[in-house]
């Protein structure tokens, strides 16, 4: 079957209207707001320590933007086979090498804190590993592409990253809250997948109703991705100044 551009995501809320088109589609291709989000959870997890290394949040959010931000993504344009929402501005050759090069940098850094820090992290990395593979290429006929392995993957185990990072250890506390940041993703991907499917309807096409709930899943999707990024940096804000 032939690839197609159904979809064209170019006009996104998250997309900046200004600039050349490949700048326009790599701010797309991060999908910063969900990134952003992922990112966030991390530095939940982070403050829930004791004591912080911030040195430590620096890195744990390095190495998230690396592997899910651009590693994460690029797989993900690779994978989509038959809907191509970026078109084709960057080759697949660009995508692979963007994953590549992203994905070694990431763990890269990780294993300097497994080895040195934090060798626990190992429980969350070998994991992580697997979901940026199995998700985004949606190996196994796309056993392991649904809502669940989602919450699980980019929600609850980046809270537990960061807390490992800091701590080399699990609480209570952190799988609790890791739940509930996975609970969050999760109402995130249940609204994300009808609003994509009603933005690849031609506009000529959509019913009243039709521009009604997407307007009302964008809105779902810009506050929760604001809410969950504004709880992480009230958290850091507090934490710095215990």
């Amino acid at each position: 079957m032939a690839q197609t551009n159904s979809g064209d995501r170019t006009h996104e809320w998250f997309v900046p209207a200004f600039g050349p088109l490949k700048f326009r589609v790599l701010m797309g291709l991060l999908f910063l707001p969900y990134t952003g989000m992922v990112l966030a959870y991390t530095v939940i997890g982070s403050m829930l320590a004791p004591a912080i290394q911030w040195e430590r949040v620096m890195a744990i959010l390095l190495i998230y933007f690396l592997a899910l931000g651009i590693g994460a993504h690029a797989l993900d344009a690779l994978g989509s086979k038959h809907i191509k929402p970026w078109g084709h501005v960057f080759s697949v050759r660009q995508l692979r090498l963007l994953a590549v090069f992203s994905l070694l940098a990431a763990y890269g850094i990780g294993i300097y804190y497994m080895l040195l820090h934090a060798p626990l992290l190992w429980l969350i990395a070998i994991p992580e590993g697997f979901f940026v593979l199995a998700y985004n290429l949606e190996w196994f006929k796309g056993r392991f592409h649904t809502d669940g392995w989602f919450a699980l993957s980019w929600g609850g185990l980046p809270v537990l990253a960061g807390y490992i990072l800091q701590t080399n250890q699990i609480s209570l506390a952190a799988l609790v809250i890791s739940a509930a940041m996975g609970c969050l993703s999760l109402v995130e991907i249940k609204a994300s997948r009808p609003y994509k499917a009603l933005k690849r309807v031609p506009t000529m096409d959509r019913e009243e109703k039709d521009l009604s709930q997407i307007h009302t899943l964008e809105n779902i999707l810009k506050s929760i991705s604001l809410g969950v990024i504004l709880l992480a940096a009230g958290m850091a804000i507090w934490r710095g100044w215990v």
